[in-house]
């Protein structure tokens, strides 16, 4: 097995010691059950977590870092404790959908938590393998009760899901048993988790269990293959090691580290002591205090555990010599190993975790500005996978000949930080300061890049000192409407409610609007209405909610969103319909000061449209010039798809638009308030400004929420 120990054997072969239990915070009673995976670390299902904390099971809404109580089985017997949850994949259908009550099998549903009082007690994390056809496994109630055990067996490996079979007699799998390991004597391992189990169908009268009929499926169940938890949580950095039982040795990389080992590292108490010290950062057991490691099993350990490189960068940079610059450089050709070590990486999660959701949020909009140049930016969806994504780009082209490149990750975070409030700025930047040190780039090149940080912090105080109110609206039925309210004061979207309100009429949506506008604090200096963005989807684009007035008997003023306040549309659907034309939405958006215009009419052709468009990067707006109808819908909607940030066209015009004409003047960076002017003539004069102008507009800089109308669990 060698020195370094990655997946021991169950020592004390009683395999229930690996088995959790999760309770329910309302009634302690058993949700689920989970298995031990780390020092302090345990793997459940997610919908074991949504009955845990009284949520709909399948739920796919973070719950974010809550605590859910445990029970685990330690050396000395069984103790209470709280587990954080760190990682969350959520329930989720084949197409990326909801799963709802009813389907028999899905994806995802995996959590990963940390337990709040890590204790030496917990056994060693239990082997772990694949799951394959025909084996003959072991489950266990959440209780962890050595009676509850389920004989089973592997019936079909189906891809991403494992069905297996209960004996005809003992126990059965059901309620409770979701998220217990799946145990293989035979292999002294775990082979997955158990997901769900099909049981008989209620009565349709009664709802009781319905007498038995022989055409019945009898004690089958499903589970989550061992190899699809890897592939879920490879992206999040986590079990992401392999066995240095699949190192090839005749791979050059392995060669070369085994030299560098045995160069770095030549006699053997200086080994046996940097082993210690890289098995402890790495978190693993090891083999011999006296016996040294050989440079192979040395350099097996470093190609099979990703932070381990790392690891051993950080003994060695407190040690005279060039020994941590050589281990960096061989690091570049390991193709598995990570930017940082698992200190590093904990303590930026933590801290990324524990800040205010609003300033999190940013997090995508850092990455753009500091990283201007990608290609593709990386997916900010989920931290985790965006961390990931981040640690694996190079660093900038920005440091002298002969020093470290600052990474793209630790220009992020400096970014970042710019964005905090102390303490946490502070404490952000001594976190990049420490990994520069350990990486052996200059200080004076960091110090480079938080001074860009600061010159974009201050553009992006500048851009954004007008308020935006964001507004979600989704057809309910005839003339009405469901909305979800948001306000961005610069710090991010904070939800002003909750979009399960019902529904609204025009005049009741602006009575809201207003409501929520009325409650925000009074603008000090320069005052700027506030923006109101309303997101829609492909077919609302001509809603008319500029129109939209807060009809009150008695009042004195109309109360005109279009005529009081800007308002524009955004179109997330159609500007992340494909992914490939995001950079382009990106690109273009940076050049809105300096991009020029293009003029759409009714002689252009779509296809010559597209072409023109796809990659001419310096077209930041497209004036549709086009009378209602299929060919201007689907004009303003390929420029939305192929990434234009700013698109303007008449709701109404029959002929040539006055408005589009009319807002040809006005700057780019204006025509928000361009139309708001527009829009007031129009009220006043309409003889004189016949026009109903709509603008789209992108703002690449500014975060938008996790729209709610639109998710699967809410439209139902």
């Amino acid at each position: 097995m060698g020195w370094f120990l990655l997946a021991p054997p169950t020592p004390d072969g009683v395999p229930t010691r690996h088995v959790v239990t999760v309770r329910r915070t309302d009634d302690d009673r058993v949700a689920g059950a989970g298995v031990v995976v780390g020092a302090d670390t345990l793997l459940t299902c997610a919908h074991v977590v949504n009955d845990a904390l009284g949520l709909p099971l399948f739920d796919s809404r973070d719950p974010g870092r809550v605590a859910v109580p445990v029970e685990l089985r330690g050396k000395t017997g069984f103790r209470q404790d709280y587990a954080i949850l760190e990682h969350w994949i959520p329930p989720r259908s084949a197409n990326g959908g909801r799963v709802v009550n009813g389907d028999a099998t899905w994806l995802g549903d995996l959590a990963l938590l940390r337990l709040e009082t890590p204790s030496g007690e917990l056994p060693a994390p239990p082997r772990r393998t694949a799951m394959s056809q025909d084996q003959r496994v072991q489950a266990w109630h959440g209780s962890g009760n050595d009676a509850t055990f389920a004989d089973l067996t592997v019936t079909l490996l189906a891809g991403s899901v494992g069905y297996v079979d209960g004996a005809p007699t003992g126990m059965a799998v059901g309620p409770g048993y979701s998220g217990s390991p799946l145990w293989s004597p035979q292999l002294n391992a775990v082979v997955g988790l158990v997901a769900g189990a099909f049981l008989p169908d209620p009565d349709p009268g009664s709802g009781a269990v319905a007498p038995y009929n022989p055409q019945n499926m009898a004690r089958r169940s499903w589970a989550i293959p061992w190899q699809r938890i890897e592939t879920e949580l490879r992206p999040l950095g986590v079990l992401d090691t392999l066995s240095p039982e699949t190192i090839d040795p005749d791979d050059p990389v392995f060669a070369a580290v085994a030299d560098l080992v045995a160069d770095l590292l030549p006699s053997g108490n200086p080994r046996v002591e940097c082993g210690l010290r890289l098995a402890r950062a790495c978190g693993v057991r090891h083999g011999s205090d006296v016996t040294p490691p050989t440079p192979e099993e040395f350099a097996s350990f470093l190609l099979a555990h990703p932070r381990a490189p790392a690891a051993l960068s950080a003994i060695l940079r407190r040690q005279p010599g060039d020994g941590a610059d050589r281990v960096l450089a061989a690091a570049g050709a390991i193709p598995a190993a990570k930017l940082l070590t698992a200190q590093e990486y904990v303590e930026l999660r933590k801290r990324l975790r524990d800040m205010d959701p609003g300033l999190l949020g940013r997090l995508p909009e850092t990455v753009r500005a500091a990283l201007p140049h990608l290609a593709t930016f990386p997916d900010g969806s989920d931290l985790d996978m965006l961390l990931d994504q981040l640690e694996s780009l190079p660093g900038d082209g920005g440091s002298g000949a002969g020093e470290r490149r600052v990474p793209a990750l630790l220009r992020v975070m400096e970014y970042l930080a710019v964005l905090c409030p102390e303490p946490s700025q502070a404490e952000l930047r001594l976190w990049t300061r420490g990994v520069a040190s350990r990486l052996g780039v200059a200080l004076a090149a960091l110090d480079e890049r938080r001074w860009d940080a600061q010159a974009w912090a201050r553009t992006v105080r500048e851009r954004s000192a007008r308020v935006r109110v964001l507004v979600e609206v989704k057809q309910a039925e005839s003339d009405r409407h469901r909305l979800g309210i948001w306000c961005d004061e610069g710090s991010g979207p904070q939800r002003m409610s909750t979009g399960s309100g019902g529904s609204y009429s025009p005049s009741e949506a602006a009575r809201e609007v207003l409501r929520v506008i009325d409650s925000l604090p009074p603008a000090t200096g320069d005052f700027q209405p506030p923006l109101i963005e309303v997101f829609v989807d492909r077919d609302s684009l001509d809603l008319p909610v500029d129109e939209w007035e807060a009809q009150v008997p008695g009042e004195l003023v109309r109360g005109v969103l279009g005529v009081e306040f800007p308002v524009v549309v955004h179109c997330p659907e159609l500007l992340r319909r494909h992914k490939r034309f995001e950079p382009h939405w990106h690109t273009r958006w940076s050049r809105l000061d300096s991009g020029g215009p293009l003029r759409v009419d009714e002689s252009t052709d779509p296809v010559r449209l597209y072409a023109r468009l796809v990659n001419q990067l310096d077209t930041v707006r497209v004036s549709v010039d086009v009378p209602p109808g299929r060919q201007r819908d689907g004009i303003v909607q390929t420029c939305l798809a192929l990434g234009i940030p700013v698109v303007v066209w008449d709701r109404g015009s029959e002929g040539r638009s006055h408005a589009v004409k009319h807002m040809t003047d006005v700057a780019t960076r204006h025509l928000p308030d361009g139309v708001l002017g527009y829009r007031a003539y129009a009220l006043a004069d309409p003889s004189a400004f016949p026009g109903q102008p709509v603008l789209a507009w992108a703002d690449a800089d500014r975060t938008i929420p996790r729209l709610q109308l639109t998710e699967p669990q809410e439209s139902s």
